[in-house]
């Protein structure tokens, strides 16, 4: 399947007033099978120890594939809920912003599930990585 192709202006308009639009993550490139969104590292992002948060690379993950399976859907009949995530912290970063490539690995009639990178963008570091599942529903 191949993702919508919206203008970027419009897929961050979806953020407006959510986890998303207070976390700072913005959406920057979209293809056919893929999206990528930055993050900033900051005090919205960061845990105690001055590092980014694992629940905020996890958020990272989460935005990233309910966005792409967005645009796999008719959205005025469907809507994406994610049911299932996992991830591996592996290493740690301080400041700067990271990048989530989100990548479609399989788009069936009723669920989703997305390969989701984050990596430093300073450097390209992995910094985590995670999978999505989403379950497809109809709307209410």
């Amino acid at each position: 399947m191949t993702l919508q192709q919206v203008p970027l202006a419009e897929i961050n308009r979806w953020s407006r007033n959510t986890l998303m639009e207070h976390l700072g993550i913005e959406c920057i490139e979209l293809g056919g099978d893929y999206l990528v969104a930055r993050m900033p590292v900051d005090r919205r992002t960061h845990q105690p120890a001055g590092l980014l948060h694992g629940g905020a690379s996890m958020a990272l993950i989460e935005s990233l594939g309910s966005m792409g399976s967005s645009l796999l859907l008719d959205m005025a009949k469907e809507q994406p809920v994610g049911i299932e995530i996992n991830a591996n912290h592996i290493s740690g970063v301080r400041s700067g912003s990271v990048l989530g490539t989100a990548r479609i690995i399989h788009a069936g009639r009723k669920t989703h599930v997305w390969q989701v990178d984050v990596r430093d963008e300073a450097g390209g570091r992995l910094v985590c990585t995670g999978r999505l599942t989403v379950i497809v529903i109809a709307r209410a």
